[in-house]
C-alpha cells in the first residue's frame, strides 16, 4: 500500500508518517519510481507508535526499542533464527514493556489519589451550597 492509504487506515497524517520514517520507526520498501510501499503489518506498527506517543514515550525511545529489541511487529532486520539474538530481543523488549507498565501503574495510582481528593472537595463545596 502507498503512504496515502496507510494514512487513511490509521488516521495519521502524511507528515507524521514521513517523520516516523525519518526517525526509523517505519522502514517502507521503495518502488522503482521511489514511492513508499507499506505492508499490512505497518498499520499495526503505526497504531502502536501512536499508543506509545499518547503514553508519553518519545520517538527516540520508540526507535531504540525497534532498533535494539525489534520489540514492535514488522520487518525483522536481524536474523531471528539465531537463538542468542532472539533471547536478547525478547529480554530487551520485555524490560522495556515492564518499565512502561510500571510507569502506567504509578500514573493510575496518582490518578486514583487525585480522584479521591477531588471527590472530597466536591462533597465539601456542595454542602456549602445546600447550607446557604
Amino acid at each position: 500500500m502507498h503512504i496515502l492509504e496507510l494514512s487513511k487506515l490509521t488516521g495519521v497524517s502524511l507528515r507524521s508518517l514521513r517523520y516516523y520514517e525519518q526517525k526509523h520507526l517505519l522502514s517502507p520498501a521503495r518502488s522503482e519510481n521511489g514511492y513508499r510501499i507499506y505492508e499490512d503489518i505497518d498499520v499495526q506498527r503505526v497504531q502502536l507508535i501512536q499508543l506509545f506517543l499518547k503514553l508519553g514515550v518519545s520517538t527516540d525511545e520508540i526507535a531504540r526499542l525497534i532498533q535494539n529489541c525489534e520489540g514492535l511487529p514488522g520487518r525483522n532486520s536481524n536474523n531471528s533464527n539465531n537463538s542468542n539474538n532472539s533471547n536478547h530481543q525478547a529480554e530487551c523488549a520485555a524490560a522495556f514493556y515492564e518499565e512502561r507498565l510500571q510507569e502506567i501503574r504509578e500514573q493510575i495510582q496518582l490518578l486514583r489519589e487525585a480522584e479521591l481528593r477531588l471527590e472530597k472537595l466536591v462533597t465539601h463545596w456542595k454542602q456549602h451550597i445546600t447550607d446557604n
